[in-house]
């Protein structure tokens, strides 16, 4: 007779938690019951901004304004359902598609702008693409060009709080794809060792850019991942932000109580191109786009919203125009800007600087000042 999983035995369930369906009919009224209606228009509010500030972003790239931009288009429920569940001294690891973890946690807008532009306020200073951003102030890590770097890193950190007993949590983004990467299993293997108070969330879209899951992964879900590692999977509806925040909160729950990590797999959809490099017309159906567009995070939510008389079009349209006017506003700032200086490849990087990157500097400033250079500051 096999028996019954005890309390802090990790498990493994791989049915998809929801709250709410895609034409907004509730399914779990206690987990709704416990969230504060003026919460959920909040979380509306901000992922629908968050598709104003991504349609923007693209058309100043089609421009030659930016260099490139990554849209969350169809994925805002990963960024905005985990930033609500959890806590200001827990640490964030983020992906590409995660803007609205800095924007609900308090990032300035204008910093977000900032490095899209790639100016001197850039909270990086111009030293990485667009959608490379970092949140020192806020708990978020710097987003990393290398895919799974960020998933070992995570780990780190969290055993470090679990050392110092600050009950904080680290939690780390990451596509389907990137859970084949060697990081992958080495964040997740010593995480489940140590006991780590961990969160691995895997948004997966279906697609790494352009190579669909089933041509990168055997087993039906990434969740069943977690059993080789002795820690707790979770599949969620990635598209349904309230199950969201349940199922980040009680990994979160799970994990401040010593019982170590949880890997979350987040069912969604890219609705948008991988990047403003990329074309999925070439590698995907418009009939499978058309089906997931049915199921948007924030189609289902306004759905529920207008039924209780949360939410109506002058709301939309108002919250729409304030958005456009508020990124047409930061971006004329942020283009009027001059470029990062020079001396910020040397002096914000270590605290203490090698010998060889001074005589770097130092060999750099004196072909400036030699009056041969050909480089202008805006």
């Amino acid at each position: 007779m096999t028996k019954a999983p005890q309390a802090d035995t990790p498990t493994v369930s791989t049915k998809l938690m929801q709250v709410m369906t895609p034409n907004g009919k509730v399914v779990d009224k206690k987990f709704l019951a416990s969230m504060p209606q003026e919460d959920i228009v909040r979380l509306y509010e901000a992922m629908l901004v968050q598709r104003v500030y991504d349609e923007r972003m693209i058309k100043m790239q089609r421009q030659g304004r930016l260099g490139f931009y990554l849209a969350c288009t169809g994925e805002e429920a990963c960024a905005y359902g985990p930033a609500y569940a959890l806590e200001d001294k827990d640490w964030f690891y983020p992906a590409y598609r995660e803007p609205g973890i800095a924007l609900w946690r308090g990032m300035p807008f204008q910093a977000w702008v900032d490095n899209m532009v790639g100016n001197c306020d850039d909270p990086v200073k111009g030293r990485q693409m667009p959608v490379h951003w970092t949140a020192r102030e806020q708990n978020i890590v710097s987003i990393s060009s290398p895919v799974g770097t960020q998933i070992p890193q995570a780990t780190g950190s969290a055993y470090a709080s679990k050392l110092r007993g600050d009950g904080a949590v680290s939690i780390c983004f990451f596509g389907e794809g990137t859970s084949s990467e060697g990081d992958f299993h080495v964040g997740l293997n010593f995480a489940g060792v140590w006991k780590a108070p961990a969160i691995f969330f895997c948004r997966n879209n279906g697609y790494a850019i352009s190579t669909p899951y089933e041509k990168t992964t055997a087993t039906e879900h990434i969740a069943l991942r977690a059993h080789g590692y002795g820690i707790r999977g979770q599949v969620v509806d990635g598209n349904d932000v309230l199950a969201v925040i349940k199922a980040v909160r009680e990994a979160a729950d799970w994990a401040r109580q010593g019982k170590g990590p949880t890997l979350i797999e987040a069912k969604t959809y890219r609705l948008a191109a991988h990047s403003t490099s990329d074309d999925p017309k070439g590698y995907r159906l418009e009939k499978e786009e058309a089906m997931w567009r049915k199921r948007c995070p924030i189609k289902r939510l306004k759905i529920w919203l207008e039924k209780e008389g949360l939410w109506d079009d002058d709301k939309e349209q108002a919250c729409i125009e304030a958005a456009s006017d508020r990124i047409i506003a930061a971006l004329q700032v942020a283009e009027s800007k001059p470029h990062p200086e020079l001396d910020t490849m040397f002096n914000e990087v270590f605290a203490d600087v090698p010998d060889h990157l001074r005589r770097q500097h130092e060999a750099l400033q004196a072909h400036l000042e030699s009056g041969t250079a050909d480089y202008q500051p805006r």
